[in-house]
């Protein structure tokens, strides 16, 4: 019987876990000690097991309730089968997409801040892959909050943000959402620039992404001036891991405590995964 295994990937986060069929039932024993590797690694991953969509569903349900998708622009589950479950792919057929964002760059953000409860973490399975492109990064924000310079420290203490819901990481316009031109005006949930992860108890940047974010009660040029240096600062090798896919590689992450994106990719290529979340609760100020 293999014992379970788990491996650093990167300094700054990211561990591989093996030893554990995770298309079956998972062992108590193994849960806790994959869920105390979570709590220290940020994101895992599991790598080549290939899961049907109610395989996948019961896996995610080790780590909470499933919280389902939000909107996408074709105003229906992309599965109609399983709508707990969002696609993200570039394949279509004929004119219609089997699932959302495409072939371009996805840039850093975390996933659905601009709602008072975002998910506590997300699953990606890869069912397709492009030969190249389309790896994901994933930062670590408890890291990237310990290395800030002590004057932006200062800053953003006790400040929120806007979170913009009008794009998604691709750049597309939501669904039922208008053009915004000014950040201020900017339909979204208001979180704190500090958040208290409330589990761990330690503070990380809470950023979202950067598109149309504001710094509530700042001018606006200075309210950017901030937001470019605080984005700046977190595009850093030193806080990231990178995964280059290989088939049926399952990766789970903390999004209260990471930042990810994506690369692009050859459109002409073929890229299909099956995305589940997990509901969270509402984002706590670090004081």
């Amino acid at each position: 019987m293999t014992k379970l295994k788990i491996q650093k990937l990167a300094d700054a986060l990211g561990a591989e876990v093996s030893g554990v069929d995770i298309s079956k039932p998972i062992a108590k024993d193994d849960l806790q000690e994959i869920l105390a590797a979570w709590k220290e690694h940020l994101v895992l991953r599991f790598r080549g097991r290939e899961l049907s969509d109610p395989q996948l569903l019961e896996v995610s349900r080790n780590f909470g309730e499933i919280d389902p998708p939000g909107p996408n622009s074709y105003g229906k589950p992309f599965l109609a089968d399983f709508p707990d479950i969002n696609v993200i792919s570039n394949i279509k057929v004929g004119d219609q997409a089997l699932g959302g964002l495409g072939d371009g760059e996805a840039v850093w953000h975390a996933d659905m801040t601009y709602i008072e409860t975002p998910p506590k973490a997300s699953f990606l399975h890869a069912l397709e892959i492009p030969e190249t492109g389309g790896n994901t990064q994933w930062g670590n924000m408890y890291l990237a909050y310990e290395a800030l310079p002590t004057h932006l420290r200062q800053e953003i203490k006790g400040r929120e943000a806007i979170h913009d819901a009008t794009y998604n990481s691709a750049g597309m316009i939501r669904r039922g959402m208008n053009e915004v031109t000014d950040p201020r005006e900017a339909p979204g949930a208001r979180h704190p620039l500090v958040a208290k992860h409330p589990e761990s108890g330690l503070p990380c940047l809470f950023l979202g992404r950067r598109r149309n974010s504001y710094i509530l009660g700042m001018d606006l040029a200075a309210s950017n001036q901030l937001l470019d240096e605080l984005w700046d600062h977190v595009d850093n090798p030193e806080f990231t891991f990178t995964q280059v896919w290989q088939l049926h590689d399952l990766i789970l992450w903390d999004n209260r405590c990471t930042l990810h994106r994506r690369d692009s990719f050859d459109p002409h290529s073929r890229r299909l995964m099956h995305r589940t979340q997990i509901k969270g609760s509402p984002v706590i100020r670090f004081e």
